[in-house]
């Protein structure tokens, strides 16, 4: 197989939802190869997505919800490369996301005014295995510029530094169940912790799969996500693309990245102590 007849520019929409520290969203996206050889490929990743609100009084970042809609954006430049008798692929990638994020009411009823729009970002970086039985992710995201930020005249919110790796097996070549950890730190310090990641993805035809995903950690307690992508071209013929999908190292060669959110947490107790009726909040603002 001529990797040169597989590998092409794939354009489509992606979509998920909230989960611990990222937005219900749903954008469009596409993986452009830029140099293709007999068994490597050089690629640029790109996605933009509109963030909307939070469901109802289920924050996303623990305390204060997510509201309006701002528009997050996320790329990737990769190298990929099989192994001398393609029985793996191996990849390294790394990349820019942005998030506006706009803020509304906070979950447990606590009265807030003075609502802002706050900008974070970070740099990431991704190293990946696959065969057609396991498939190995290790990423991390580093925010950059200003982490911390104040949401409203209660709560302030910070970029979490992410760092993990997820181990997954091959049910059928379609179907993929994985298990990660990641560690986060961030957030004043009470996001600080281990978290664990499952997550189940199936590519229903060549280019459309669907996934749901359960996460545990002390800051976010459990939290579950549900996401699809769409991906038009790749392969020249229907009867590639069908031979391509029951490959997993090949196929591999044409995912969009993962990892790609900015994530987002506040501090788990709003309220640190009490005087009288009068809730006493110590947050150091002098570093806003």
């Amino acid at each position: 197989m001529s990797l040169k007849d597989v590998v092409k520019p794939r354009i489509g929409f992606q979509g998920q939802t909230q989960a611990a520290g990222t937005p219900n969203e749903a954008g469009v996206g596409g993986f452009l190869p830029l140099v293709v050889n007999d068994n490597s490929v050089v690629f640029f990743d790109a996605l933009a997505n509109v963030n909307v609100a939070d469901f109802k009084n289920y924050s996303s970042i623990i305390n204060t919800t997510v509201a309006g809609t701002t528009i997050s954006t996320s790329s990737r430049l990769g190298y990929r490369w099989l192994n001398r008798d393609r029985s793996w692929m191996l990849g390294l990638n790394a990349g820019y996301d942005s998030r506006p994020m706009a803020t509304g009411y906070a979950e447990k009823g606590v009265k807030v005014s003075d609502q802002r729009s706050v900008f974070f970002q970070q740099v990431a970086v991704n190293a990946e295995a696959v065969s057609d039985t396991w498939n190995v992710n290790a990423f991390a995201l580093l925010p950059i510029g200003e982490t911390l930020a104040k949401l409203n005249n209660v709560y302030t919110a910070s970029s979490l530094n992410t760092y993990g790796f997820d181990v997954g097996y091959f049910i059928t070549p379609v179907l993929n169940a994985s298990l990660g950890y990641y560690y986060q730190s961030g957030d004043l310090g009470t996001a600080e912790g281990s978290g664990v990641l499952g997550r189940l993805a199936y590519e229903m035809t060549s280019g459309v799969s669907a996934g749901l995903s359960v996460s545990y950690d002390d800051a976010f307690a459990t939290r579950v996500s549900a996401d699809f992508e769409v991906r038009l071209g790749g392969p020249k013929t229907t009867a590639l693309r069908n031979d391509v999908r029951q490959q997993p190292v090949i196929n591999a060669l044409l995912k969009t990245p993962d990892h790609r959110d900015v994530r987002v947490g506040e501090p788990t107790d709003w309220c640190v102590a009490f005087a009288g009726e009068q809730c006493i909040i110590f947050v150091d603002y002098s570093r806003l």
